[in-house]
């Protein structure tokens, strides 16, 4: 049986995700998310724990739990001049940060330096930190997928899902983007991702994001589809933490969640041929 049987629709179907990444990251970043899933079509998102703004979201989807929620697992910081670090002292994981005691902006400084160890430790306090205030976690994702840095820092990823019980995020693209050569096949029992929808970079400087949103629903496959947003707003606070970061900047995501608040939106996730999942729901089987 593959996924759509398990969850008890016809084997053909095309299952879909509209999941918000970067939830804590700022004030901006959390009421936008909050709206996508209240007014939008979004029906998933992730909590980033090591941010200034985690405390927010973590006490509104304490007091919101209808709504589909995960530990967005985090070991970079990629922006400019806003940084954040470890949720444990950096003494306790030193590969993991630069000289600023910040998480490193690449990953591929996280390959160069990050040890398993200390990628482990840090990962199960996101995690424990996250429990503890209250929250069920419906799935493990990754910041930048950067467990994908290396594949033993990818394995402590899949050891985490299985300690906790929780899916993973995972798939055949995520792995290509960040160059991850997953050379054994991905076991069902795993619930692989079959694709995964987010904009690119040439769209946004063509103008072109909304027009690859709507092409989106043309463009499913039969199996598991999700749809990767980071909604925020425009506006002073985003374009501080995203200056000189055009990519997944605060105007891309203004776009982003005016897109999937919008009428259109709405109006293709009622298509007959497309059914609307989420990570709770696979948490269920999984």
């Amino acid at each position: 049986m593959n996924l759509a049987q398990k969850l008890g629709y016809p084997a053909n179907t095309k299952l879909l995700m509209i999941h918000a990444d970067d939830a804590g990251l700022s004030h901006s970043e959390n009421i936008a998310t909050m709206q996508s899933l209240q007014q939008g079509i979004v029906n998933s998102y992730s909590i980033m724990v090591p941010c200034p703004w985690f405390y927010e979201m973590a006490q509104w989807s304490k007091q919101n739990p209808q709504y589909d929620h995960g530990v967005h697992l985090t070991i970079t910081c990629e922006w400019e001049n806003y940084k954040f670090g470890p949720v444990l002292p950096v003494s306790e994981v030193p590969s993991l940060v630069d000289s600023n005691g910040h998480f490193y902006k690449k990953r591929e400084q996280v390959r160069e330096h990050a040890t398993v160890e200390d990628v482990r430790k840090e990962l199960t306090a996101q995690i424990e930190t996250f429990l503890s205030y209250g929250l069920s976690s419906s799935h493990l994702d990754s910041h930048m997928y950067s467990v994908g840095s290396r594949p033993d820092l990818f394995e402590v990823y899949k050891e985490l899902g299985r300690r906790y019980k929780l899916p993973v995020q995972r798939s055949r693209e995520l792995s290509d983007m960040v160059g991850l050569d997953e050379s054994s096949p991905i076991k069902p029992g795993a619930i692989p991702v079959d694709k995964v929808h987010i904009g690119d970079i040439s769209y946004f400087e063509k103008g072109q994001l909304w027009d690859y949103y709507a092409g989106v629903f043309d463009d499913l496959v039969e199996g598991f589809n999700v749809i990767l947003i980071h909604p925020a707003f425009d506006e002073q606070e985003m374009q501080g933490v995203t200056v000189n970061h055009p990519n997944f900047g605060s105007e891309w995501r203004q776009i982003d969640f005016d897109f999937f608040t919008s009428d259109f939106a709405k109006a293709q996730v009622k298509r007959d041929d497309i059914q609307l999942i989420n990570w709770s729901d696979i948490k269920r089987i999984f």
